[in-house]
């Protein structure tokens, strides 16, 4: 006999739950359940039980059909519904038209594809609760079978194989304007709850619609935008989050300038995040938004074009907290007379990422301008050498700086600065491979072991805990050494 003392028996395998009896653990089906037990008993003590015998055949047959969830209420299943993971959503919709229904209450954000599906009013009766609407890839009439997809940062867009280099989203190609009109206003009217959303080529009527119907919006992007759209966003009186693009280098053009922006400063004062991605400007755009939007906490410039001396302006943003430059070619080429350049009291964050810092004027002044700053950070940007990077010594503030692909950059160079800065608390240099560990002096090194936080990687072939070796950088209590 083989030996079974001490061995616990095993456990019968759980076996998963059917879908009835999951509904069978709410106490409403339960009850229902007892009661037509308690009724198929009651029958069968009484004379006439063998008569009735083919009836309840009949009944439970009848019954085995019934949809069980058809007892539930709408309020329940949605709870049900919510509680379930997002990528069984799409098959609980297809079950029946019921929990169809129910599915698209649940659905608050959706990215369309087909303007027809909104004109149409399929859109807002199959997902009643939208809070965020994309509407980029359906004002664009690009051929959907096409094989090529060609991706940008900002949109994504199907070509053919014929397509003209230079220009991949045309004015042809984009919905007539009266079209996208009747959308936008099925969709305020629809969609009075809308916090977020996203079009291209928006005419002032559309926005305009939006603007009345839809008092909780907060967040919006506009693609191939113009000054005379803008007018039409005035009455958003609750926006907070702005995305202006104007023009995309291959995709589409447009003209945004201080028209648009001085529009924009008179009607929307309760911006706090604004993004100017490909706009034109000047000086009096810059200013008439900074003297608007007194809740203006970050702003930032992509590729800009901004004519000379914009630069000047921003002294007027007095409750700006992030200044972010990216991809620009130029920061600018004339900001004027350092007097008139001001500064940015509660100024925190300055990122600069892919920019071109190649003119030593605008360099000087956008550190004049940023003294006060705190936290630094320059991401590939080129031309950014020791002479350029010696400007930064000016913001004796600085606590936090990144530096990463800024190759043209030495160790004596990020020395000179750093070693200025009295309250530096964090560093992080990678990709610089012109800063050397052999090149590390001991005050440079002395520095590294009193911060709090340093991430050092400037090349693949760093080695930093040889390069410091005695310096203690890494050994005292609440120093914090990281490699990367």
């Amino acid at each position: 006999m083989p030996y079974t003392q001490g061995l616990k028996p095993k456990k019968p395998l759980n076996k998963p739950s059917s879908c009835p009896e999951l509904w069978f653990k709410e106490k409403v089906l339960k009850h229902v359940v007892f009661k037509m037990q308690l009724d198929s008993l009651t029958r069968a003590q009484s004379p006439d039980h063998k008569a009735s015998t083919e009836l309840e055949k009949k009944v439970a047959l009848n019954f085995s059909r019934i949809d069980l969830t058809s007892l539930l209420s709408d309020e329940l299943l949605l709870r049900i519904f919510s509680n379930l993971p997002d990528s069984q959503r799409k098959s609980n919709s297809l079950v029946c038209k019921r929990w169809m229904f129910l599915q698209g209450r649940l659905v608050h954000s959706v990215k369309l594809l087909d303007w027809d599906f909104l004109v149409s009013g399929r859109l807002l009766s199959r997902f009643p609760n939208l809070t965020d609407v994309d509407l980029v890839a359906a004002c664009i009439d690009s051929p959907r079978n096409s094989g090529i997809l060609l991706t940008h940062k900002l949109l994504s867009v199907h070509i053919d194989a014929d397509f003209l280099p230079g220009r991949f989203v045309p004015e042809d190609n984009l919905l007539p304007p009266a079209l996208i009109d009747r959308g936008l206003r099925a969709l305020a009217r629809g969609c009075p709850n809308l916090r977020k959303l996203v079009l291209i080529a928006a005419t002032e009527s559309g926005l305009s619609s939006v603007a009345e119907e839809c008092p909780t919006l907060q967040e919006l992007e506009l693609h191939h935008c113009t000054d005379l759209a803008l007018h039409g966003i005035s009455a958003c009186k609750n926006l907070q989050i702005l995305k202006l693009i104007g023009t995309v280098d291959g995709f589409y053009s447009s003209v945004l300038s201080d028209i648009g922006l001085t529009f924009l400063a008179n009607g929307c004062k309760r911006l706090v995040k604004l993004e100017l991605s490909g706009c034109e400007g000047s000086y009096d755009g810059i200013k008439a938004i900074g003297q608007c939007c007194h809740m203006l906490e970050e702003l930032i410039l992509c590729d800009h074009r901004m004519d000379g001396g914009w630069m000047s302006a921003l002294s007027f943003c007095e409750n700006l907290k992030t200044l972010r430059l990216q991809s620009c070619k130029r920061i600018d080429p004339t900001p004027g007379p350092v007097e008139h350049l001001g500064s940015l009291p509660t100024l925190e964050r300055l990122q600069l990422q892919r920019c071109q810092l190649r003119d030593q004027q605008s360099v000087k002044s956008l550190f004049l301008i940023c003294d006060t700053v705190r936290e630094m950070d320059f991401q590939d940007c080129w031309g950014l050498d020791n002479e350029m990077f010696s400007f930064a010594s000016q913001c004796r503030r600085v606590k936090f700086l990144s530096l990463e692909g800024c190759s043209l950059l030495t160790t004596d160079g990020l020395e000179s600065v750093i070693l200025s800065w009295k309250e530096l608390q964090s560093l992080r240099v990678v990709s610089c491979n012109n800063i050397k560990d052999s090149e590390v002096t001991p005050a440079l090194s002395s520095l590294f072991s009193v911060l709090k936080e340093l991430k050092w990687r400037p090349d693949s072939r760093s080695l930093i805990s040889s390069g410091l070796a005695g310096t203690g950088v890494g050994k005292k209590g609440g120093k914090i050494f990281k490699r990367i």
